[in-house]
């Protein structure tokens, strides 16, 4: 009996591992459907904080069609407009970290966290940086009712009549309103902001002569500058683009050190798997390299661009901080 006794010990010990071991064995195949083997099997949504037209918009679209292409799965775009953006981050923020809610941005996602004491997000914090994926100058557009042919006369101009001149933005927060805020604090005159819901409609009202001047993202005013619709009188580039090589930067048109640059990514939820991040990275970076796209680019006056994710998520880290100390500076807040 004894011996018996000693014999079971042994098996009454290890059944309940062995029977852990079942439980693990079958649950780790459905943990694995988070991986990237597996990833994607269901539609991916491309969250836009802006209106149709804008650059984080066209890079969407020239995504989501490379995506669906490679991947079998269906990608949808969608634009969730409002607060310079921070609608479209905040759904994005708090959607599942899965790979299926990704959000295509601007430089206006790192001047969020300068001008509004809260935020129903962590710039940083509450995503995880995928890959950047353009970057490009803007052009300084101005009324054609102002009848002003450079910087220089605007600037004159602006001087002359404080306060009574105003600028046109995509919107509280966005770039092209930083843009105009940094002319602003290094040309020393006073401008009255008006936002926009997005950049067609800002861009719009300035041709029309309803606001009288506006920084457009090149390359939503190219087009229009090319075809004489839109008066430009400067870009914002440290050197001029070959596109327009009789336009002056701000920088030579009396405004010395002054430099814009509008920069494009995109981002998932925070702790969205590494994984899973590499391969939409990866795929990016394909996507990129394809020669209509770096065509068509080329042609918006934009570069395609990209970058590890860690080195995107150091650049927004970097970008927030320069944002505040220059909201500290002009002393602007939105709220």
């Amino acid at each position: 009996m004894k011996r018996t006794t000693q014999i079971f010990k042994p098996l009454a010990f290890w059944m309940p591992v062995a029977f852990l071991s079942a439980l693990l064995f079958h649950w780790h195949p459905a943990k694995a459907q988070n991986n990237a083997s597996s990833y994607p099997q269901k539609p991916i949504k491309i969250l836009v904080g802006f209106s149709p037209g804008g650059v984080p918009d066209i890079v969407a679209r020239v995504l989501a069609p490379k995506f669906t292409e490679d991947w079998k799965q269906p990608v949808i775009v969608e634009n969730k407009l409002g607060a310079g953006s921070n609608i479209a981050a905040q759904a994005a923020a708090t959607s599942a970290p899965d790979g299926y809610t990704l959000l295509s941005i601007s430089s206006a996602h790192a001047i969020s966290p300068a001008i509004y004491n809260k935020l129903p997000y962590d710039a940083t914090k509450d995503f995880s940086g995928i890959t950047l994926t353009a970057t490009g100058p803007a052009l300084v557009i101005v009324s054609p009712e102002l009848n002003v042919s450079n910087m220089r006369e605007f600037i004159a101009l602006a001087k002359s009549k404080p306060g009574q001149l105003n600028y046109s933005s995509a919107g509280v927060g966005s770039g092209s309103q930083f843009a105009a805020e940094l002319l602003k604090a290094q040309a020393g005159i006073d401008l009255v902001h008006i936002p926009f819901k997005g950049i067609p409609e800002a861009l719009t009202d300035t041709m029309a002569g309803r606001t009288h001047l506006f920084i457009s993202p090149y390359a939503s005013a190219i087009n229009l500058v090319r075809e004489g619709k839109a008066k430009a009188i400067a870009v914002t580039s440290t050197s001029r683009v070959d596109d327009l090589p009789n336009l002056p930067t701000v920088a030579e048109s009396g405004v010395q050190g002054y430099k814009w640059i509008f920069w494009y990514g995109l981002l998932a939820p925070a702790n969205t798997p590494r994984d899973i991040v590499q391969k939409i990275q990866a795929e990016v970076v394909t996507a990129l390299k394809q020669p209509q796209v770096t065509q068509r680019f080329g042609s918006l006056g934009i570069e395609a661009v990209t970058s590890s994710p860690e080195s995107f998520d150091q650049l927004i880290k970097d970008e927030v901080q320069l944002f505040k100390k220059l909201a500290a500076d002009s002393g602007y807040k939105a709220d």
